[in-house]
C-alpha cells in the first residue's frame, strides 16, 4: 500500500486582512460539524413520519437500509480524506480522482443539495417552532413563514462567527437533544416490555416486518428519508483547510459521525414505530403525527414533550447553520479554483470565514422559504419538497464520490487499499443509484418533477464546465495542493 503524508492543503493566498482560512480545528470540531450538519435530533423529529407514509410499520427497515448504504459510501469519504484535504469537500474528492470537470459537477451537485436542505430545515423551524410556541402558550399562529424567517435571522447571527464557535454550538445543541430523545426511547421500550403504552401498545417484532405487498423497492423508496437523515455526514470534509492534520482527523470525524448517529437513528426509529403501535391504527397515527409531541406526552408527560419539541427546533437551527456554512465553503472553493480570483465571493472575513459566499447562500435560502410560502405550500409539504430535492442532488454527489474512490484507490497506479475492499464503494454506489432510481421514476404528485429539477441544476453546472474558457485547467491547478 502506498503511503501518504497527512499534510493539510496550503492556505490560499491572502484575501482579507492578510489572512487565509484559519487552521485551528481538532477532531472534536470536525466531528461536531458533521453531526451538527446532520442535525439528528431535528432530522428524526419528522423524517420517520415521511418514511412511515411509504413503508408503514417497516420504518426501521428503511433506516437500516440507509445506515448500510451510508456506511458503504462513508468508506469512500474516509479513504479519500486520508489523501485529499480541501475546503471543497466532494468537489475536491471527485476533482482529484475523476478530473476537474467531474469534480466541479460534483461540487455543484453538493452545493445545490446543501442549499435545498438548508431551505427545508429552515421551513421546518417554522413547523416545530410554531408548535413549541403554541404548546407553551407564547404565540398561536398558522403563519409559519415568519417563525422560519426568525430562525434564519438567528442562523445569520451565528454564521459569521469563528468556525470553532459554530462547531461547538452545533455539538452542544445536538448532544443535549440526543440525550433527551434517547431517554424517551428507553422509556418507550421499558413500558412496552414490562407493561403497555397509552393505547395498549405492547412490544413485538412487527416493526422489523414489511407490510403486505411491500418489497425491497418499497424499502429503497422509504430509505430516501434515511439518506436525508444522514445528509451532511461528509460535512467534515469541507473543513480540510481549517483542521490541523486534516488527513488524520477528518476521516476519524466522519467515522464518529456515522457510527454515533446511525445507532441513534436505529434506536429512535424503532421506538417511534413501537411507541405508536405497529397495527394499522398506530401506523396512521405515526404518519399524521408529531413523534416528539405525541410520544413524549403519551409516555412521559406534556412538559417533557414541550422540551423535546423545543430541542427539535434548536437542532433545526443547527442544521440550517451547518448546511449554510458547508454550502458557503463549497461555493468559495468552486469560485476560487475556477476563476483564480481572490476577491468577490473568495474574500474572507477577519475570522477566516468565506463571508460573502455565506451571505449569498443565506439570501438564497431566505428566498426559497418565501417562495414556498408565496406558492401556497403547507409547512409540511414545503419542508419535504425542499428536503427531498436536496437529497436527490446529494445522492448524485455521493455516486460521483464512490466512483472516484474506486478509481483512485484501486486503479490509479499502485493500489492504496487491499483489492478485496473494492466491493465496498462499489456496493455503496449501487445502493445510492438504486435509491435515486426509486425516488425519481414512478413517483406521484409534485415529487415526480424533482428528478427533472435536479437534472436542470446539473445541466447548468455542466454548461459552466463546458463553456467557461480554461475552467478545467484552473480547477486542476486549484486542486493540485489538496492531495499528497
Amino acid at each position: 500500500m502506498s503511503q501518504t503524508t497527512p499534510v493539510a492543503a496550503p492556505a490560499p493566498e491572502p484575501s482579507s486582512g492578510g489572512q487565509g482560512m484559519h487552521t485551528e480545528l481538532k477532531l472534536v470540531d470536525a466531528a461536531a460539524f458533521s453531526v451538527g450538519l446532520i442535525g439528528p435530533v431535528g432530522a428524526i423529529a419528522l423524517l420517520g413520519t415521511g418514511a412511515a407514509g411509504i413503508i408503514g410499520r417497516g420504518v426501521t427497515l428503511a433506516f437500516i437500509f440507509a445506515v448500510i448504504g451510508v456506511a458503504l459510501v462513508a468508506y469512500a469519504f474516509v479513504k479519500l480524506a486520508q489523501h485529499i484535504a480541501h475546503t471543497g469537500s466532494v468537489y475536491a474528492l471527485v476533482g482529484v480522482t475523476l478530473g476537474p470537470r467531474a469534480g466541479f459537477l460534483a461540487g455543484w451537485a453538493l452545493l445545490g443539495a446543501y442549499v435545498a436542505i438548508g431551505c427545508g430545515s429552515t421551513i421546518e423551524i417554522g413547523y416545530f417552532g410554531g408548535q413549541f410556541l403554541d404548546d407553551v402558550g407564547i404565540l398561536h399562529t398558522t403563519e409559519w413563514v415568519w417563525i422560519a424567517l426568525a430562525g434564519l435571522a438567528g442562523v445569520c447571527a451565528l454564521a459569521f462567527n469563528e468556525i470553532r464557535l459554530i462547531t461547538r454550538s452545533l455539538l452542544a445543541s445536538e448532544v443535549l437533544g440526543a440525550i433527551l430523545v434517547t431517554i424517551l426511547s428507553v422509556v418507550i421500550f421499558a413500558k412496552l416490555i414490562f407493561s403497555h403504552g397509552p393505547q395498549g401498545q405492547t412490544f413485538n417484532m412487527h416493526f422489523l416486518q414489511l407490510p403486505t405487498g411491500a418489497d425491497i423497492g418499497t424499502i429503497a423508496s422509504a430509505a430516501v428519508y434515511g439518506f436525508l437523515a444522514f445528509a451532511g455526514f461528509e460535512g467534515a470534509a469541507a473543513l480540510g483547510e481549517e483542521t490541523a492534520s486534516p488527513k488524520t482527523e477528518i476521516p476519524r470525524a466522519i467515522k464518529v459521525a456515522v457510527v454515533v448517529v446511525g445507532a441513534f437513528y436505529l434506536l429512535t426509529a424503532a421506538s417511534q414505530s413501537l411507541g405508536y403501535g405497529t397495527d394499522a391504527h398506530g401506523v396512521t397515527a405515526f404518519v399524521d403525527g408529531s413523534p416528539f409531541n405525541d410520544l413524549g406526552q403519551g409516555y412521559i408527560g406534556k412538559v417533557y414533550a414541550d422540551v423535546l419539541v423545543g430541542m427539535a427546533t434548536i437542532s433545526l437551527l443547527a442544521i440550517s447553520l451547518g448546511t449554510a456554512s458547508g454550502a458557503a465553503r463549497i461555493l468559495y472553493a468552486l469560485t476560487r479554483d475556477a476563476t483564480g480570483a481572490h476577491g468577490g465571493l473568495v474574500k474572507l472575513s477577519r475570522h477566516g470565514q468565506p463571508a460573502r459566499a455565506l451571505a449569498v447562500v443565506l439570501v438564497v435560502i431566505g428566498l426559497g422559504v418565501v417562495g414556498q410560502r408565496i406558492a401556497g405550500s403547507t409547512v409540511l409539504d414545503a419542508t419535504f419538497y425542499a428536503l427531498t430535492l436536496g437529497t436527490i442532488s446529494l445522492l448524485v454527489a455521493y455516486v460521483l464520490a464512490t466512483a472516484g474512490a474506486v478509481k483512485f484507490l484501486f486503479f490509479s497506479g499502485e493500489a492504496r487499499a487491499p483489492m478485496w475492499q473494492v466491493a465496498v464503494p462499489t456496493l455503496g454506489g449501487a445502493f445510492v443509484i438504486y435509491t435515486i432510481y426509486k425516488n425519481v421514476f414512478n413517483v406521484e404528485g409534485a415529487y415526480r418533477h424533482f428528478g427533472w429539477l435536479v437534472l436542470i441544476w446539473l445541466v447548468i453546472g455542466g454548461a459552466i464546465v463546458v463553456l467557461a474558457p480554461g475552467l478545467a485547467g484552473r480547477v486542476r491547478r486549484g486542486l493540485a495542493t489538496s492531495s499528497a
